[in-house]
């Protein structure tokens, strides 16, 4: 738990620190993630932070928050309303401070948890060590967006292996998230981690298979990149559907990028 922990927060300061550099018009600029600027995305996960956090301390109160912005997302409100809306007397600093202060807390407190341990979410209950994987992809996947904005090429680091394992063990998710037949076969998942060695997941031996840079995989199945803007390769059929329509993350059935969306990098 506490090596799951480390991972999460030097992906939190990583990007606390992008942020806290971005100057006002930065701040303010469109995204490709649905136009929204990086004040979204750091208020995006600055409320789900505090969410973690009341989790993990207040069961109760979260259930009772949860049920509220259940109730505001059925009466058509958009998640991003809903952040903006609790943050919105703080610029992009000023958030990034309420952020940082958060996300600490909250790595102070899952830190002592066993990793076993059962927290409830928007959703099923969640053992602890993959609360912290889920919070850690989210973190990576909203921060790629302003990474792109700015068109600058952020380090791969063996993090990715927590978001890589979410997006393999998704894979019925997917299907059944759409209301989709779950196929019946078991991908074989052999990606090449960043720096040096192989990440694998499942029997080598299948015929069903996605092999490919790390990086790439996990920009697919966090949306942040189109299937055919990947170095990955994979297997006619089940796979080739899955991969069209990867979502590690929960909530209804969402679309990636079209094709052919690549971001200039330095």
């Amino acid at each position: 738990m506490k090596e799951t922990c480390t991972d999460l927060l030097a992906e939190y300061r990583e990007l606390a620190e992008l942020a806290q550099a971005l100057t006002p018009e930065q701040w303010q600029a469109s995204t490709a993630f649905h136009g929204w600027t990086p004040w979204d995305e750091i208020a995006h996960l600055c409320y789900f932070d505090e969410t973690a956090l009341q989790s993990a301390t207040n069961a109760d109160a979260f259930a009772r928050d949860a049920l509220a912005l259940g109730a505001s997302l059925a009466r058509g409100e958009a998640i991003s309303a809903v952040a903006r809306a609790r943050y919105a007397k703080l610029d992009g600093p000023a958030l990034v401070i309420r952020w940082r202060d958060t996300f600490e807390d909250l790595i102070a407190v899952l830190s002592r948890l066993d990793a076993k341990a059962r927290l409830p979410w928007y959703g099923p209950p969640m053992s602890a060590r993959s609360f912290a994987s889920a919070r850690l992809m989210e973190t990576w996947a909203h921060g790629q967006d302003i990474w792109d904005l700015l068109r600058r090429k952020r380090p791969a680091t063996a993090r990715l292996k927590h978001i890589a394992h979410i997006g393999v063990t998704t894979f019925a998710w997917t299907f059944a998230n759409r209301k989709l037949p779950v196929p019946a076969v078991q991908p074989y998942v052999e990606l090449a981690a960043p720096g040096d060695g192989v990440w694998a997941w499942g029997d080598p031996a299948s015929a069903d298979f996605v092999r490919g840079p790390a990086e790439d995989f996990c920009l697919l199945v966090t949306q942040r990149r189109h299937l055919d803007d990947t170095g990955l390769e994979y297997s006619a059929g089940a796979i080739q559907q899955w991969l069209s329509m990867a979502q590690c993350f929960a909530g209804p059935p969402a679309d990636g990028p079209p094709p052919g969306v690549r971001v200039v990098r330095d």
